[in-house]
């Protein structure tokens, strides 16, 4: 009624008037520019990978195939890196924690989700397990393991995370005496070639003396499962085991292992190919302000937590003087562990060197603008020619951001994929073995 009391030179006054006024201009522009973003950086992540890999994620996990959309206003991997950690929700999680002496009086941390009520598979012995590695300084609180621990829970798996910096879980604890010090072990008896340089804490340094061989009998309860070398753990529930991890620790372990790791899977969440050029990334005035100065104070306060311990074989005022992650590791890490020099501790520590000699399928997923890790690292060629590993790598995604959607406070592209891959390793394993040409690891 009121716009046919209108002429039409009124109306198109009105309305020129409307749209030119600051606040309509500027909201129309923010509108515009969420949608041009939205749209532009949408598509389908690289997939790198053997014919019969493709295959089997293509048709089990489908996620490898859709379209990724960066959270439009989060843009950018530093701001996808920084993002995550004070929106990301944290799903409630009730553990039970397990800490296990060692022959040498170290100690190790996990923390466990039995599933105990798991409809589809009810008998402990035979629940599938998913071992989560956290990644530099990071723990079982942190969002991304709670996120993977809810969806490895809500497909009947039972779940265990390293407890690894968690207040009052030291992951190792070790009594190290003058005759044990790791500066007088070589290389080889330290088993370097395992520690990333990044997550190298000093609970990350595992006990010399525990042998392969203490690995937990085939028919044991999560509850009995023996340490391993200083990658990790091989938690062996009646043989179906996958771990997922954010560091460089699963892949070095798999490469040295071969087929004898008795895993099934595995599954990498932005992880470092090559530490040389981790370490240049984290290094440029941008990364080194909002990333490299924080990580390295974390890890320098933990070697002051176990200041008694240390100060006999290390130079712990040294090593708390470090400002980057590389002073860190020739201070410390490089030191601890045996070798010459932080360049021949880098160059045995990056996976990307040795990525051949894994034996079961994995699964590696990498964005483009990854501070942490950059895209020119990527092993894309090697990757092409091993019938066993898919590189997935997202043009955005940051370093454990991959955030999607406007509000991305929930689970994420990262959290999908992660629930698709290890309920189709778990479902699918033989499929997946012949996809991947894998022959006679791991036994159902």
């Amino acid at each position: 009624m009121l716009l046919s009391l209108l002429s039409p030179s009124e109306l198109w006054t009105g309305c020129l008037d409307y749209i030119s006024r600051p606040c309509t201009v500027l909201l129309s522009l923010v509108t515009a520019s969420l949608f041009c973003l939205w749209g532009r950086d949408g598509q389908v992540p690289l997939l790198v990978c053997g014919d019969g890999f493709r295959v089997f994620l293509q048709r089990h996990c489908p996620i490898v195939v859709e379209r990724f959309c960066p959270t439009p206003w989060c843009w950018g991997g530093r701001l996808q890196t920084l993002v995550r950690v004070f929106i990301k929700s944290s799903p409630a999680v009730t553990y039970r924690n397990e800490r296990i002496k060692t022959g040498d009086g170290g100690q190790l941390s996990l923390d466990w989700v039995d599933n105990s009520s798991s409809a589809e598979h009810p008998q402990t012995s035979t629940r599938p397990t998913v071992l989560l590695l956290p990644g530099l300084t990071g723990n079982s609180q942190q969002t991304y393991v709670l996120h993977a621990v809810r969806q490895a829970t809500r497909h009947g798996y039972s779940s265990s995370a390293a407890a690894q910096c968690s207040v009052g879980h030291p992951l190792v604890l070790h009594q190290w005496s003058q005759d044990a010090a790791p500066q007088g072990a070589a290389p080889q008896d330290a088993a370097p070639q395992d520690a990333a340089p990044q997550d190298a804490a000093p609970q990350d340094v595992a006990p010399q003396d525990v042998a392969p061989q203490d690995v937990a009998p085939q028919d044991a309860a999560p509850q009995d499962v023996a340490p391993q070398d200083a990658v990790g753990w091989k938690v062996l529930v009646g043989g179906r085991f996958s771990a997922v991890t954010l560091r460089m620790l699963l892949l070095n372990y798999l490469a040295r292992k071969g087929r004898e790791s008795k895993m099934i899977a595995g599954l990498t969440l932005s992880v470092s190919w090559d530490s040389f050029e981790s370490s240049a990334s984290l290094e440029q005035p941008i990364n080194k302000l909002l990333f490299n100065r924080h990580l390295t104070s974390n890890l320098c306060r933990a070697i002051n937590r176990h200041r008694k311990i240390l100060e006999t074989v290390i130079d712990v005022d040294h090593v708390l003087k470090a400002r980057t992650i590389r002073e860190f590791d020739e201070r410390f890490t490089s030191v601890m562990f045996g070798y010459k020099s932080c360049t021949d501790y880098y160059k045995d520590a990056s996976p990307g060197y040795k990525l051949q000699q894994t034996a079961v399928p994995v699964l590696c997923l990498n964005a483009a603008d990854d501070p942490f890790s950059p895209k020119h690292a990527f092993p894309v060629s090697l990757a092409q020619r091993l019938p066993n590993v898919a590189l997935l790598v997202t043009a955005h995604g940051g370093h454990i951001g991959f955030l999607e959607g406007l509000f991305p406070n929930g689970e994420g592209y990262m959290d999908r994929l992660f629930g698709q891959f290890v309920r189709a390793a778990f479902e699918h394993l033989e499929d997946l073995r012949e996809a991947c040409s894998v022959k006679d690891q791991v036994t159902q």
